[in-house]
């Protein structure tokens, strides 16, 4: 088995081989044929995240190990089963669920896996896709996706389920209201085509790149607007000649995130995704006064998983933007993505 490991944070992944793993128990063991790169994947490799003031949260003192096989959005084929695994057959492909709690307490119990605190993620605290195997520990982290392109599917493990699962949190809103939505890289774009998936109003586009906010129109986008811009929030408002109820933010720097407050009517909703990173201060009183909902939203859980699978087979969505890259190509391909090269996502095939 020939995997690509994280074997020191920032610097570039390492190939390596070793025997392939034999499936035991409840185990799956897939030939990996379609694994998606995601911002997730540049925090992970460089082993940090920014909280703001010159602090840093370092992934290693919160139970990452390395060496690491990164990848979390794969889709594979069945080749191998433990004895105690049944609704899946070798020959099958399918997607994997990254997002793997402890499986017994009651986070999980209840379906909610992604907020374990004993958190077992795929291509994180256990191998993830960068590779061309991986094991599963159960079936019930497996979905059938129908027709749909591998490439296509695998970014739903991640960026659709994440753009879905902070969708949901916006309830009905969505089709009476138009969205805000900050940040069109490749989970805005996922969300873009879901809203049209979910029949909604549609959404107004905030990013600082003038290729994704071309990329953001041709996805459907009610309209688009420079980030950067000193009168964003005016144009976003004139634009809408209306109140501004549902944002979300899939950047998540302190930028983004005191735009999407400063954007909000009374009773308005921002729910924050990206982890960009900094810090931010609000003055408490607005909170209630302005009787806002500022909401995190960590990934999607198996339950809304199968449900966006559900989605996209009644509804297809368009075909996202997707570039197909070989395995080996991994260490240019975290790069490009973290210098804001790729539109869309880039997809690693072995073969």
């Amino acid at each position: 088995m020939k995997s690509y490991e994280v074997c020191e944070c920032g610097a570039p992944l390492q190939l390596r081989e070793q025997p392939t793993p034999a499936p035991s128990g409840t185990d799956v063991l897939l030939e990996v044929t379609a694994a998606g790169i995601c911002h997730s994947d540049i925090h992970f490799w460089e082993g940090e995240y920014d909280l703001g003031g010159g602090k840093v949260m370092r992934l290693t003192d919160r139970g990452l190990k390395l060496p690491l096989t990164l990848g979390h959005e794969n889709v594979g084929r069945v080749v191998a089963v433990g004895p105690e695994a049944t609704g899946v057959a070798i020959g099958d492909v399918r997607l994997v669920y990254p997002w793997i709690g402890c499986g017994s307490c009651a986070v999980c119990r209840r379906g909610d896996e992604q907020l374990c605190l004993k958190p077992q993620f795929v291509g994180a605290f256990r191998p993830g896709g960068f590779s061309d195997h991986l094991m599963v520990p159960h079936p019930r982290y497996l979905f059938d996706f129908g027709d749909m392109p591998q490439e296509q599917a695998a970014p739903l493990a991640c960026s659709g389920l994440t753009a879905y699962g902070a969708l949901k949190k916006f309830g009905g809103l969505l089709q009476s209201e138009p969205l805000v939505l900050v940040g069109a890289g490749g989970v805005g774009l996922m969300a873009l085509a879901i809203l049209r998936a979910m029949q909604a109003r549609g959404a107004i586009v905030v990013d600082i790149d003038p290729k994704k906010r071309e990329a953001a129109m041709q996805a459907g986008a009610l309209a688009v607007v420079d980030g950067r811009a000193p009168d964003a929030a005016a144009q976003i408002q004139a634009i809408v000649n209306d109140r501004i109820w549902a944002v979300v933010d899939f950047v998540g720097s302190s930028s983004t995130v005191q735009l999407g407050i400063d954007l909000l009517t009374k009773g308005g909703h921002l729910v924050v995704v990206g982890l960009f990173g900094g810090e931010m201060t609000i003055p408490t009183p607005y909170i209630p006064m302005r009787a806002m909902t500022l909401q995190g939203s960590y990934t999607g859980s198996l339950p809304e998983l199968k449900e966006l699978i559900a989605l996209l087979r009644r509804s297809p969505m368009p075909h996202m933007p997707v570039e197909v890259r070989p395995l080996d190509s991994v260490n240019k391909s975290l790069n490009d993505l973290r210098d804001g090269y790729v539109i869309g996502r880039v997809v690693l095939s072995p073969n």
